[in-house]
């Protein structure tokens, strides 16, 4: 990942105060809970867009699965 120092540091100590292997890990469990917040917003606003959403979350399910 390519990030600012500051935000790597950040993500560092969430890996480490919650546990993850490493900060790929913290940056993927952050990012999951951004898309079922977001999803959610949608879900109450916008029906239309709901597969999108679904389609996001179905693409980062896959790739998780493949790893270890």
């Amino acid at each position: 990942m390519d990030l600012p120092g500051e935000l790597w540091a950040d993500l560092l100590k969430i890996a480490e105060a919650f546990g993850f292997a490493d900060i790929n890990e913290a940056a993927l469990a952050g990012l999951a809970d951004w898309i079922a917040r977001r999803k959610s917003e949608l879900d109450d606003r916008d029906p239309s867009q709901r597969y999108f959403v679904n389609e996001a979350l179905d693409e980062l399910l896959a790739r998780g699965s493949g790893r270890k």
